[in-house]
């Protein structure tokens, strides 16, 4: 997409003023240069976030149009609605939006700055909705810092004759949903709901997408923590167990709104729509039941990996005193002999020597027999 780029003027003064200038082929003009030779920071116009814009009447695309002309277009057809995407617009794109809607100034706060849970508001006679996206991030083995999950979200402004969807972070594209319902103009006949629940549908999809990739994750570390050569995976669970928490986080959540959209009666929405929605929320269930016994078997993975450290440790302190006591054999007899008296058994004996050595050997010999016999070697 194309990016505007308005010539900046800067005080004499500011530190970011130009200091040169560069012809960009892209661009095809001239744009000058900060003191640090980069471009200077460039607005951004609505026609830069709009992802797609089209106006649909009884479930067919029947124009594209900028936002400001489509929901008037759409308001003109008897059961025309328009549908926007936006991808990370700023305070000032949003407000002219906003005002050609009628849209709260307080969902439009939320949908500019995102970081919101998910969830489902009423403001006169729009409905609000955010909703979290999960993305499964490759990784050929689970590390101690590998990121399992990546998180995106996705507000939507629902009204009677429009749909407003603002993405932010790594929210996947809906150009897949929204060619899906093209292909079937019997659902997207339903309208802005349709719109709704195509969105709520695939974002559950992909949760249970990303569910399967992660209990692929979680069965390696188990076999790994019951290995034979295993090690220390404290680390490994710990990372792999935040990383759940930032996927239950986004899944949750989103299980109220869900069962608003499906049981409780509402003018935008419609008895038929309410179905659609209940199956959704069936899947979300599965997802959030798959999510806890991934928990719970992670915290039973931390707590075995815990356990055989210190049946370790025991093995490994019982090895160490079994061969201390190996070694204070001959290092009694040493001592004995070590010592300055003149009157000592066998000292002046020609096998005294050789016969110490045997003794030595066969008690050492015996207390190893003994130590290997209990399982301590």
């Amino acid at each position: 997409m194309k990016t505007h780029r308005p010539n900046i003027m800067r005080h004499k003064d500011d530190p970011r003023r130009a200091v040169g200038r560069q012809w960009l082929r892209g661009g095809g003009r001239w744009h000058t240069l900060t003191e640090d030779g980069s471009l200077p920071e460039q607005r951004r116009h609505t026609a830069d976030v709009v992802v797609d814009c089209a106006v649909y009447e009884h479930g067919c695309r029947v124009a594209s149009l900028p936002p400001h002309e489509a929901l008037a277009e759409a308001r003109k057809r008897a059961s025309g609605f328009a549908w926007i995407g936006l991808y990370e617009p700023e305070q000032e794109h949003l407000a002219e939006i906003a005002e050609a809607f009628g849209l709260h100034p307080l969902a439009v706060e939320d949908a500019v700055h995102a970081h919101q849970r998910p969830k489902l508001e009423r403001y006169g006679d729009t409905l609000f909705m955010v909703l979290k996206t999960i993305v499964f991030v490759e990784h050929e083995k689970l590390t101690a810092t590998s990121e399992v999950v990546d998180t995106g979200e996705l507000m939507i402004f629902l009204g009677a004759d429009f749909v407003v969807v603002v993405r932010h972070g790594s929210a996947p594209g809906l150009a897949r949903v929204r060619h899906a319902l093209e292909a079937h103009p019997e659902m997207l006949v339903h309208g802005p709901a349709a719109v709704l629940h195509a969105i709520t549908d695939q974002v559950v999809d992909d949760y249970l997408e990303v569910a399967d990739e992660v209990e692929l994750d979680v069965e390696e570390l188990e076999s790994d923590v019951f290995s034979a050569a295993h090690g220390d995976d404290a680390e490994r669970i710990y990372q792999l167990k935040r990383e759940l928490i930032e996927f239950k986080r986004a899944v949750h959540p989103m299980a109220r709104p869900l069962q608003r959209l499906s049981e409780e009666a509402d003018q935008l929405i419609g008895p038929e729509m309410n179905r659609y929605f209940r199956d959704v929320s069936d899947h979300l269930s599965q997802v959030r039941e798959r999510l806890v016994g991934y928990g719970e078997l992670v915290d039973g993975l931390l707590a075995a990996n815990l356990s055989q450290l210190a049946v370790q440790q025991n093995v490994d302190m019982r090895r160490i005193s079994a061969a201390a006591a190996i070694l204070a054999i001959p290092t009694m007899i040493a001592g004995f002999y070590g010592m300055n008296f003149e009157h000592m058994p066998e000292l002046k004996w020609t096998f005294g020597y050789p016969l110490m050595l045997g003794v030595t050997a066969t008690l050492s010999a015996l207390c190893y027999r003994a130590f290997k016999r209990y399982g301590w070697l």
